[in-house]
Order: structure tokens, then sequence, then C-alpha cells
């Protein structure tokens, strides 16, 4: 299969001009500035003429079969569909079992990920949940790594917040050793996705194993980072001592209004302090549910996350903050695919998956999705849904 995309501009996330693209099979064949071929060889051809050529999107942290649950069993949120991550520009994603470790297992989750790629976008999982001990599929978090494709790293893993294990330093130490090696012998990231809370105690976790043990700061890969004003700043600082940082793009109007940092916002303010925009990600959260808890840790009500917030909050980066776009794009494309060795995703590049995203110049919607050489979505229409869809 040919598929020929002429007259984009091309954003790799740096900006390459305009290009024509050549996708071959699954992958990105040729990039120039003008590909002169047969058109009885070519399937499919497509003039991009006024939009811009962007990777497609990495979302790492998706409760991909559905989380939640904190308001008893009818809380429990539906699984996600493939078009909810295609019509979001998501082409690769990273599946998470959050607050219940118990009625949401490794298998389910693994089954789930195996699921979506058969329907045509990529995924891969972490293992564990909240809890500590970590419930891993194989016994091991290293036999996890090693023995199993899919698996990627450890999480999320629950600190500064009253539904987590409490876990101690030594405890985090562990798993962040176990982790690292199991990355190490099987050639993946090894990231420990990490849970924050609203805890005034923050990173102090973190800061303190890196601070009384040989692990590296960039083993962690914290989350929520935006969720409060304090959490924003401590992240600010552990960014400046290495971290990577990871902002939560799904959001209600209470959170907002009680101090959640908006992403877009937020990536401007951290920028301005100082933190290179390598460390920043951006990840949506999408399918867990978003719950408000009172003073006492009372439920007080929920709503769902969604992975279409991902893009969004990019999008309002660059026309609401006035970012360049390709500094706006990096937090989900290439930062995330470095940080988790995704060595085939996160630019456009000869060689690379053919994952890519066509937006409209002037208002950067989302027009056409292909990923892994397959038009899912084609100027706005879907094309490809999920089994159930």
């Amino acid at each position: 299969m040919l598929v020929l995309i002429k007259n984009a501009e091309i954003y790799s996330p740096d900006y390459l001009g305009k290009k024509d693209v050549l996708i071959v099979s699954n992958k990105i064949g040729y990039i120039r500035d003008t590909i002169q071929i047969d058109e009885d060889l070519v399937t499919e051809i497509i003039d991009a003429e006024g939009k811009l050529l962007f990777p497609g999107f990495i979302d790492s942290h998706v409760h991909i079969m559905g989380g939640g649950g904190e308001g008893s069993y009818k809380t429990r949120t539906p699984e996600m569909m493939l078009t909810d991550a295609t019509t979001s520009g998501i082409t690769t994603i990273v599946g998470v079992i959050g607050t219940d470790g118990t009625t949401r297992t490794m298998s389910a989750l693994l089954a789930k990920a195996r699921g979506l790629e058969e329907e045509g976008i990529t995924c891969y999982v972490h293992t564990g949940s909240y809890q500590v001990p970590v419930k891993t599929l194989t016994g091991k978090i290293e036999d996890d790594l090693i023995l199993i494709d899919k698996i990627i790293g450890t999480g999320e893993i629950a600190i500064s917040d009253h539904r987590s294990s409490q876990p101690t330093v030594e405890e985090m130490a562990k798993i962040a050793s176990a982790t690292r090696i199991g990355g190490m012998l099987s050639g993946k990231a090894g990231i420990v996705n990490v849970h924050l809370g609203d805890s005034h105690s923050k990173l102090s976790l973190l800061e303190e194993v890196v601070a009384t043990t040989d692990i590296p700061i960039r083993t962690f890969h914290p989350t929520h980072i935006n969720r409060n004003p304090y959490l924003f700043e401590a992240g600010i600082e552990f960014a400046k001592k290495g971290g990577y940082v990871d902002f939560t793009t799904s959001t209600i109007p209470r959170f907002l209004e009680m101090g959640e940092v908006k992403c877009s916002k937020g990536l401007k303010q951290m920028l301005d302090a100082g933190v290179s925009i390598d460390q920043i990600t951006f990840t949506s959260d999408g399918q867990a549910s978003l719950p408000d808890f009172d003073e006492n840790g009372e439920l007080l009500g929920l709503q769902i996350g969604k992975v279409s917030s991902l893009y969004r909050e990019v999008r309002a980066a660059i026309l609401e903050e006035h970012l360049p776009i390709e500094t706006a794009i990096r937090v989900i494309t290439s930062n995330p695919a470095h940080l988790l060795k995704l060595n085939q995703k996160g630019r456009v590049e000869t060689g690379r998956d053919a994952d890519l995203v066509l937006v409209d110049q002037e208002t950067l919607e989302i027009q056409t999705v292909f990923a892994k050489g397959v038009c899912m979505v084609n100027e706005k229409n879907i094309l490809v849904k999920g089994t159930f869809e």
C-alpha cells in the first residue's frame, strides 16, 4: 500500500517546511520537497495544502479498561473505545490501573491493550496500580518487563494521597530499582509512573529516594503535577533538578476554580520558570474518574476524564498562550517517545511508523489521522471503528 500526502507543512516536531510524504505500508517511506510517482501505483493521494502535519499523538496515561469506583461499584468508569483515541489524534497509548487494583487486573489490562492493537493503534501498559506491594502479572516487576512485550514500566503508584498505600522510602526505592533493572534487561524505558495527590508532602518521597539511593531522578515520571499551585511549584523545582514532570489535561471547572493549573497556561509558566521543554509531557488520564473530595476525604461527586483533552490543551497553548507550534506539540509527541523509548514513534521521519495527524493550518482542528499507515479518520469522517462501536 502506497499513500502520498502532498504539500503538507510538516512539524516533525521541528519545522521541516512544505513537503510531500510517501507512506509505504505502515512506515514513512520518503519525505521530499516533491515526490513524483506513477499514480497507478498509489492507493491514495491526499492534497494537504493548507494543512499542518504532526506526528501521531502519544497519550501515556490512560485507563483503557476504565477506572474509578471511589463512589462504589456504580461509579466504575467504562472502557475506552478506539475512536475516542483516533478522533483525538492519538495513535499510541499506555494503559494503566488506578485506585482499583482488585477488580481491575493486569491480565484484563493486557487483554484490552492487545484488543486496541488489533483495532489499529499502538498500545502498551504499565504493571501495577495505586497499591504497594505492586500487583504484577507474573509475580515480579522485573519478570513483567522482561517477559511481557507490552509491559514497559510500573504504575501508577500513588503517593501524597489518602487513597495511596502510604509507601515508605524503602518500598519506593525497591519498586524503582526493580523497574529500572527490568527495563535495562529488556531494552525498555523502565519508568515508574507516579500518581500525585493533594497532600502537602508533594514530591518529597521521590526526592528522598533520589537523595538517599543511587536511583536516577529520571526513573520517575510523576503525573498530575498541575493538580494545585503548591504541587505545581514543587514540580518546577523537581524538574530543575533534572526530573520529568507530567501535566494532566482532563479536568472540570470546579477543579480549576479550586486552584488546579490549566495545562496550556501551566506549560508556559513552567517554560518561563526555566524548565526545559524536553522534561515536560502531557497525558489525559482518559477514562479515569475525576473525583471531588471534601477536606475529610468524603466523595462529593465525580466525572470522567477524556482523551480528547490531550490535544485540546496543546492547541490552547499555541492559540491562547502563543507558544511556538514546534514547542507545544513536543509534550505529546517526541518527549513521551523519548521518555518511554518508543523509537518508532513521536517524529515525522523516514523509517518511523506512519502515525500522522493533519490539522487545519488556521484553526489547528484535527482533520485526518493515520495510525500505522491506515487512514482512521479522513477530513473528520471516521473510517475505522472499534469492534463494538
